[in-house]
């Protein structure tokens, strides 16, 4: 049985995880396989500066919510209730982020990745999970990323390897950078709405004030850490100041991205995701796919970059 393990324990260790540079025209990709599968930097090169086009990585930092960007498997954002019933069984979930009351975004970013192939410019990750920290899902992952022609494109892949039935979800979770005249824009019909905490209260057509980016709108503001709803799965960043614009394209049709919005950092995630938050116990479960032994299911997403 695996010991159990936080990202508390783990940005606890002393010894830094090992980088694995991609580079393709002028694109650079840093990659950190034992440290969740996720992402150190994706840089863009101006002359002989390279312009940070996620968050950077900050090593100095014990919570591994400082990389720029990590796999969400296989559930994407939090689980309340202790865990979820499927098929007549309780199935329990441990929380497993310090600070936490529920259990976040699967366990795939809490565990080591393993280089399967590498080149130039991809590189291929893979994962074998079984009941990690007693939760009930065992299954294979693979991420495959690719720098293309001004572009990063990300393939996760999740593959139910267990002896039964269970709910699946994926996401990324990518880090942007923004200051006072960055814009963003996506389209949704609507934000699920929460109280004290993210957990989902209602479903508002009506979004609040400064939430709207149906056009493009800045990002200041109150916090903003909700999933909206009837997305097209396009998202565009005006970033003005650096002369860059970047987009976020999925090729999942389930309508659902999570936006966190910390007031007074300079820093936002959009994030791409299969189902909202708690899916597991709204009714119908919406966006969740349930995988039969050896069915899979997958994430394709690119994020482009141009000078403007």
């Amino acid at each position: 049985m695996p010991s159990r393990a936080t990202d508390a324990t783990r940005a606890g260790s002393q010894e830094l995880p090992e980088i694995h540079t991609l580079q393709s025209g002028r694109q650079r990709l840093h990659v950190m396989p034992a440290l969740g599968g996720s992402i150190a930097a994706w840089d863009w090169q101006r002359d002989d500066r390279w312009l940070p086009l996620f968050r950077p990585w900050d090593a100095r930092a014990r919570d591994l919510y400082t990389t720029a960007c990590f796999p969400l498997l296989p559930w994407s954002n939090r689980i309340t209730e202790g865990g979820f019933d499927f098929n007549g069984k309780k199935h329990a979930v441990r929380p497993n982020r310090a600070g936490e009351p529920y259990p976040i975004h699967g366990d795939g970013w809490l565990q080591a990745w393993n280089v399967a192939a590498q080149s130039e410019d991809r590189m291929t990750l893979e994962l074998d999970s079984a009941r990690f920290d007693d939760n009930p899902y065992v299954y294979s992952a693979r991420q495959l990323l690719t720098l293309r022609e001004n572009s990063l494109e990300i393939e996760l892949r999740v593959t139910n390897t267990g002896d039964q039935t269970l709910p699946f979800g994926l996401g990324l979770h990518p880090y942007f950078l923004h200051d006072a005249r960055t814009r963003l824009q996506f389209r949704s019909r609507g934000v699920w709405m929460s109280g004290a905490d993210p957990i989902p209260t209602g479903f508002a057509r009506k979004l609040p004030l400064s939430w709207d980016y149906n056009r493009p709108a800045p990002l200041d503001g109150p916090l903003v850490d909700n999933c909206f709803e009837g997305w097209d799965g396009l998202a565009m960043i005006e970033d003005p100041t650096r002369g860059l614009r970047l987009q976020m394209h999925t090729t999942d049709r389930s309508g659902y991205t999570l936006m966190y919005r910390p007031p007074g950092l300079d820093y936002f995630c959009l994030e791409p995701i299969t189902h909202p938050i708690d899916a597991f116990h709204m009714p119908n479960r919406p966006g969740l796919i349930d995988l039969a032994p050896g069915e899979d299911m997958v994430l394709l997403t690119r994020f482009s970059v141009c000078e403007t």
